[in-house]
């Protein structure tokens, strides 16, 4: 009702209570979806890989620590390692969160990736061998 004198009163349509809201709705939906996307998920992603690195440490391993020390996996506990930093076997305990970088697990990652280059090569020359014979054999027959 109150609607209904406004408009004939003024001539005008009532303002609209959730009018400036309703405009910035949009504005504020893209920026949480933002948020979402910039923020939160990369930290999920960072986080899930220093988790998998902490439960990949294996004995023998060489590591960096994040105040950059270099060292040998010694002996592994619940939530801590004991490295070895050099020749002398000077040894550190240090917690797990404190690593890094695993060299070891980098190494072993690159060599299966150029293992897995070298097969994928090895079977498309293959493949192109046979082709060729398929190719001499048709072209003898004809």
């Amino acid at each position: 009702m109150l609607h209904f004198l406004f408009t004939a009163a003024t001539g005008e349509a009532a303002p609209s209570l959730f009018g400036a809201m309703g405009s910035m709705l949009p504005m504020l939906i893209i920026m949480v979806v933002m948020i979402v996307f910039v923020m939160i998920l990369p930290e999920r992603k960072k986080k899930k890989e220093a988790e998998a690195l902490k439960e990949s440490l294996r004995k023998g391993d060489q590591i960096t620590t994040i105040g950059g020390i270099v060292g040998k996996i010694v002996n592994i506990k619940d939530d801590k390692i004991v490295i070895e930093t050099s020749e002398d076997q000077v040894r550190l305990e240090l917690t797990k969160w404190a690593v890094m970088t695993n060299h070891t697990a980098e190494k072993n990652k690159e060599k299966r990736a150029a293992e897995a280059k070298d097969a994928a090569q090895k079977r498309k020359d293959e493949l192109a061998k046979e082709k060729a014979q398929r190719k001499a054999k048709k072209d003898g027959l004809n």
